[in-house]
């Protein structure tokens, strides 16, 4: 498995991998499959090659398994943090340590800019095994947003989660 930055010719599995978490896990994410797949190849490719996005992914040959997001910060009094996101696991490859090493791949790519000093992230109240997972890479919950998202007539709360990037 090599984990490695997407880049703009990575759309077309970069689309396939997140429609799917979409449509496995619609709670989990803020978009939904319909919302997403109406979208042309030019913005998924565009996402990818966004100087304010960076997407990580793990590939077990040709195939993309798994992703994790960086989203920077363009507001000056901001800059200090970075946004993990869009993180998944393809069910194929889930319990098996991959979203840790994407995790960790995503907070070793955070340290390469001195300017940051924190990551944070959301994970949707209930999914224990990603709130664990993100409590073992030092993550702490510093708030709970009730209602955050909706999926047909439910509502579920957001979990808030951050933590220090240290700089070797």
């Amino acid at each position: 498995m090599s984990i490695r930055t997407l880049e703009a010719s990575d759309a077309e599995a970069y689309r396939a991998l997140m429609l799917e978490a979409y449509g496995a896990y619609p709670q989990a994410f803020t978009s939904s499959v319909a919302e997403r797949a109406a979208m042309p190849l030019s913005w998924w490719e565009k996402r990818l090659s966004s100087p304010l996005d960076r997407l990580l992914g793990a590939f077990e040959g040709d195939e993309l398994a798994g992703i994790v997001g960086l989203a920077f910060e363009p507001r000056e009094k901001a800059r200090h943090k970075v946004t993990l996101f869009g993180m998944y696991v393809t069910q194929a490859y889930q319990q098996q340590g991959l979203g840790r090493q994407l995790v960790e791949a995503a907070l070793a790519e955070a340290r390469q800019y001195p300017r940051l000093k924190v990551i944070q992230l959301t994970v949707t109240a209930g999914n224990d095994a990603a709130f664990a997972l993100y409590q073992r890479c030092g993550f702490i919950q510093y708030g709970l947003e009730p209602l955050a998202v909706r999926v047909g007539v439910d509502y579920f709360d957001k979990i808030h989660m951050w933590r220090e990037l240290q700089h070797q």
